[in-house]
């Protein structure tokens, strides 16, 4: 029998992809992508992490480069021309005999010339490919100051040491960004193993563990935080400060993780796959860990994904207070410090760029959350 005439129409009206036939996690993914700002703040992520990744390559000077003839030396906002191309006006400084006050003026005779890739000072990108380029510098060629000394220009200022803040905003977000990262990772395995054994577990041990929980989280954060930052000795070398700062906000960080993935053990416990397991022999470790958590994935990377920002702030409160990180090491909160007089801020300004790193990058992790949480559940509808 011949087929209806409509049935071609009929077959053209059939979506290519069946939503079933999708996986859970291209069903998550497609939920992801329609999350504008969400894909933004990932976007941006992206390009900071990169920056952090090849600091010695974006970044101008190295980390503790300074030329004390330019402190606090305004910024120099790049500009175009046909005469000079890219180039950044030279400044004259001018001190007060009265009040020692040093102003800067734009010096209308003298440009200093830019260019892309240019030859600067050797370095090892990601600490083993020797090179001397620099994404933006000073041309070749370029002419001397009247001591002939090499011009320098400084995109976003400089500190009272006359420290370029925009090579140090760069090698800071490897410090700032990456705690964020290895507390995390410190959090995620405290807060799935104890939350997990806890829920799965449960009884007296269960009741213990929240007990404990319950009286951590009791406590006020940013006193906590100074009485561990208090006991760090000042003269232990960076590497191990800075590995005590992310222990620190790690030990204070896992319980929101632990009582989320304890409530989710409680209910998937008793399903019919992990009992089946469970009368099949397989042993209680195996159960957690390879029945029961991969269920509730996605909602774990949401809450890590959350927590990333209070770890960021909590390493830039104490390196601001001075039991955290400190000098030579840089971070945005090792920065901030120089922002602690308000006469400080209200004349030089733009030491307080680094607040505007932190607060793009916990933007940037709280949209970034807020997309995964909705991807996570990809079957409920907006």
């Amino acid at each position: 029998m011949a087929a209806p005439a409509d049935a071609p129409a009929l077959c053209s009206a059939v979506p290519a992809v069946e939503p079933g036939a999708l996986s859970h996690w291209a069903l998550i993914r497609r939920r992801f992508v329609q999350h504008r700002l969400a894909v933004a703040a990932l976007f941006l992520l992206g390009v900071l992490y990169l920056l952090a990744a090849t600091a010695e390559f974006f970044a101008p000077y190295p980390r503790q480069w300074r030329d004390l003839t330019h402190a606090y030396c305004p910024p120099q906002l790049p500009k175009f021309s046909l005469r000079h191309g890219l180039y950044v006006p030279a400044m004259r400084s001018h001190v007060d005999p009265l009040t020692f006050k040093r102003t800067y003026l734009e010096d209308p005779a003298r440009v200093i010339g830019l260019g892309f890739f240019v030859k600067g000072e050797p370095y090892r990108l990601f600490g083993l490919i020797p090179w001397d380029r620099h994404f933006c510098g000073v041309r070749e060629g370029a002419v001397r100051r009247d001591d002939g000394t090499a011009p320098t220009f400084f995109f976003l200022g400089a500190d009272k040491y006359g420290q370029d803040i925009f090579s140090r905003l760069v090698y800071g977000s490897r410090i700032s960004l990456s705690v964020g990262l290895v507390a995390i990772a410190v959090t995620f395995l405290l807060g799935v193993t104890i939350g997990g054994v806890s829920g799965y577990v449960g009884g007296t041990l269960d009741n213990v563990i929240q007990r404990v929980i319950e009286i951590v989280n009791a406590f006020p954060q940013i006193p906590l935080w100074l009485a561990f930052g208090a006991v760090l000795p000042a003269d232990w070398p960076p590497l191990s400060t800075y590995f005590a700062i992310t222990l620190v906000l790690s030990l204070l960080g896992w319980t929101g993780l632990a009582r989320v993935v304890r409530g989710k053990i409680l209910a998937l416990r008793e399903e019919d796959y992990a009992t089946a397991a469970r009368l099949l022999g397989a042993s209680h470790a195996r159960i957690l860990f390879r029945h029961l958590l991969p269920g509730f994935t996605s909602h774990i990377i949401v809450v890590l994904t959350m927590s990333v920002p209070a770890m960021v702030l909590g390493e830039t409160s104490l390196s601001f207070l001075g039991l955290g990180l400190r000098p030579p090491i840089v971070s945005w909160g090792v920065m901030l410090k120089d922002c602690e007089s308000i006469q400080t801020v209200a004349n030089y300004p733009w030491l307080l760029m680094p607040v505007v790193l932190i607060v793009l990058t916990v933007l940037c992790f709280n949209f970034l959350g807020d997309g995964l949480r909705d991807a996570a559940d990809p079957y409920s509808t907006k």
